[in-house]
C-alpha cells in the first residue's frame, strides 16, 4: 500500500466484487432479453444502488459476456483500471448459481481460506452479491436462476504477483474481493484481513512457527534466519497489534516479530500501530535504553539529540553496547501483553538496513 496519502477529500471506488456483480447482472439481462443494460444498476450489501458503465458487452453462444473497468477511486489499488469480465450461461436444472474462474482469476490451492481448495477465488460476499443481483434480475424478466457465472480479469495473473495471492496459495490470478462493494481510499482493512488470511493458511497447513515482519528487508532476513517457508511469513507491516490480537485468538506455537530498530523501538515504547501517524520514535526513551545497555552519561545525552534511531544504534555499535537486545526485550514485553493467555512462545529480532541481526529476545512463553 502506498502510504503517501494525498491531502484533501478522496474519491471512493468499487471493489472487484462489485464490478463482477454488475458485469454478471448485465450479462444475464443481455442473455435473457438480447439487450445488455448500460449502465447497469446493482444493489450492494448495505442497500446502496450504484450504476456501472459497460466497457465490453456481447452476446455469445448460449449466453452473454460483459466487462466493466474497475475504478478504485483514489485508492492505490493494483487492480485499478483492470477489466472485470463476467460470462453468463445457462446452468443445469436445479444447479442454482455456479462459479468458474476464467483468465486472470485465481484458484484456491491451500486450506485455511474462506473457500476450500479447488474453488475459484471469488470470495463468499461477492458470491452472495452476484446471487442476490441475479435473483433480482431473473425476477424482473421471469427467467431462470440456474446460471453458470465465469469471472475473468485479462492480465490478472501478472497483477496477482504484486499481491499476497501466491503466498496464500491462490494460483493463476487475482481474487474477487469486497465485503461492502465500496473501496475506501487508504483503508487499512484490506491489509488487516490479508494478515488474518495469512495466519489462517499457516495454521491450516500445520505450520508451527510464523514470522511477522515490518518490511521486505526484515522479512527476507527472518526467513533466512529460521529457514521458513513462504506461507509462514505474515506481511505484518505496521499492524503489529492486528496480527498479535488475531494470533491470541488463533494461536501458533511459535511467533517471531522482525523489524528495524525504529519500528522495534516504537513497539518497545508500547505502540502496537507502528506507522508514523501513531507517533514518532521517542529518542529520550531510546537514550534511556542506551543507558540500560551500559552507556556513559555523555553518550546518553548525545543520543537524546540524535536525528534517528539508526544513528543511536550506530553509536551503540561503535561502543560495543547491546542496544538492539535491550530494545528487543522491551518490544517483547509489549507484544507479550497483546498475546497474554495464549500458548505461544514469542521471539523478537531486530535487523539493520542490510538485513544483519543487531538485536534479539529469544523465544519465551507469553502465558
Amino acid at each position: 500500500m502506498d502510504e503517501s496519502k494525498p491531502a484533501g477529500s478522496l474519491r471512493r471506488g468499487w471493489t472487484t466484487g462489485a464490478c463482477a456483480t454488475a458485469a454478471a447482472k448485465a450479462a444475464y439481462l443481455g442473455w435473457r432479453t438480447g439487450d445488455c443494460p448500460d449502465p447497469v444498476e446493482i444493489v450492494l450489501p448495505g442497500g446502496a444502488r450504484p450504476a456501472f458503465a459497460l466497457a465490453v458487452h456481447e452476446l455469445c453462444e448460449g449466453g452473454a459476456r460483459v466487462g466493466i473497468v474497475k475504478d478504485a477511486g483514489d485508492d492505490p489499488d493494483v487492480t485499478h483500471g483492470a477489466l472485470v469480465v463476467a460470462t453468463v450461461r445457462g446452468g443445469a436444472p436445479g444447479s442454482g448459481v455456479t462459479f468458474r474462474a476464467g483468465e486472470g482469476v485465481g484458484t484456491v490451492t491451500r486450506a485455511g481460506l474462506p473457500l476450500p481448495p479447488g474453488e475459484p477465488a471469488i470470495n463468499p460476499v461477492p458470491r452472495q452479491m452476484i446471487r442476490d443481483n441475479l435473483d433480482e434480475a431473473a425476477r424482473s424478466v421471469g427467467g431462470t436462476v440456474d446460471i453458470e457465472v465465469e469471472i475473468s480479469i485479462p492480465g490478472g495473473e501478472a497483477i496477482a504477483q504484486k499481491t499476497l495471492n501466491p503466498r496464500l496459495g491462490i494460483l493463476g490470478g487475482l481474487s474477487i474481493l469486497g465485503t461492502t462493494g465500496v473501496v475506501v481510499p487508504y483503508s487499512c482493512s484490506a491489509w488487516i484481513h490479508s494478515i488474518y488470511r495469512g495466519i489462517d493458511v499457516a495454521r491450516a497447513g500445520g505450520v508451527d512457527h510464523v514470522a511477522g515482519a515490518t518490511g521486505s528487508t526484515s522479512e527476507k532476513a527472518v526467513q533466512i534466519l529460521h529457514d521458513l517457508p513462504d506461507h509462514a511469513l505474515i506481511d505484518m507491516g505496521d499492524f503489529a497489534g492486528g496480527m498479535l490480537k488475531y494470533l491470541r485468538r488463533n494461536p501458533v506455537p511459535r511467533v517471531t516479530i522482525a523489524g528495524g530498530i525504529a519500528k522495534m523501538t516504537k513497539l518497545g515504547q508500547g505502540l502496537l500501530d507502528l506507522h508514523s501517524r501513531s507517533g514518532a520514535v521517542d529518542l529520550d526513551w531510546l537514550a534511556e535504553r542506551l543507558a540500560e545497555a551500559g552507556a556513559e552519561p555523555h553518550l546518553v545525552e548525545t543520543a537524546r539529540s540524535a536525528n534517528t534511531a539508526l544513528e543511536v544504534l550506530d553509536m551503540a555499535k561503535t561502543h560495543g553496547l547491546p542496544l538492539g537486545d535491550i530494545v528487543a526485550q522491551h518490544a517483547w514485553r509489549t507484544a507479550a501483553k497483546a498475546l497474554r493467555g495464549a500458548e505461544i512462545a514469542l521471539e523478537i529480532v531486530v535487523f539493520d538496513r542490510k538485513g544483519r541481526l543487531v538485536g534479539r529476545m529469544p523465544f519465551h512463553p507469553v502465558a
